[in-house]
């Protein structure tokens, strides 16, 4: 099997770390190599956070290149835009539609773009949009955007339920996870 590559970004404090755990621990479970190297830049002041998780039958390096991703997971609209260049010509986006404003846009240097998901349709990737915050929410938490996104990004693999299931209770604090896999299960069914 050849490598594949997960690119997972967004801005500090939103998940995106335990959703790299969890993807990884999935991957592992389920016998793959499995790499993964999270870089932060400044995700305590609501930065830019990027995570890559790579697995196949043998991984050599951590580092996802552009147009290397097979996928994009992103938490915000900007981050999913930003990270284009990383995804191939055939890759995926899943994508949380809300909209956080960088600080140029904070400070009024910037406007936050409008209409991204046209924008990122029209370069020819596919993208997976969805209202990740609403599906939280409803599952009892809007920290839970992250099993959202992962169980919306569980519809491009072929593992069974059981070996989310596992994954989600290995990497999730018990007192969360109720809501966590009630939040995976509405971005699976959506």
């Amino acid at each position: 099997m050849s490598t594949k590559n997960i690119m997972i970004v967004g801005v500090g404090g939103q998940g995106s770390l335990l959703a790299s755990k969890l993807l990884g621990y999935l991957l592992m479970s389920e016998g793959y190599d499995v790499k993964v190297s999270e870089v932060h830049g400044m995700s305590q002041r609501g930065g830019s956070v990027v995570t890559y998780v790579r697995y196949g039958e043998h991984v050599a390096s951590p580092v996802i290149d552009e147009g290397e991703a097979d996928s994009i997971v992103s938490f915000e609209l900007l981050e999913a835009a930003r990270t284009l260049p990383f995804l191939k010509k055939d890759g995926t986006i899943v994508t949380n539609i809300q909209q956080i404003d960088p600080m140029p846009v904070i400070t009024g240097a910037a406007e936050y773009p409008e209409n991204l998901v046209e924008k990122l349709r029209s370069t020819g990737a596919k993208v997976d949009a969805m209202d990740c915050v609403a599906l939280a929410r409803e599952a009892g938490s809007v920290k839970a955007v992250n099993l959202v996104l992962l169980g919306r990004l569980s519809h491009y693999f072929d593992f069974p339920d059981e070996a989310w299931d596992r994954a989600i209770e290995a990497c999730v604090p018990a007192r969360f996870l109720e809501i966590n896999k009630k939040a995976f299960a509405l971005g699976r069914a959506n």
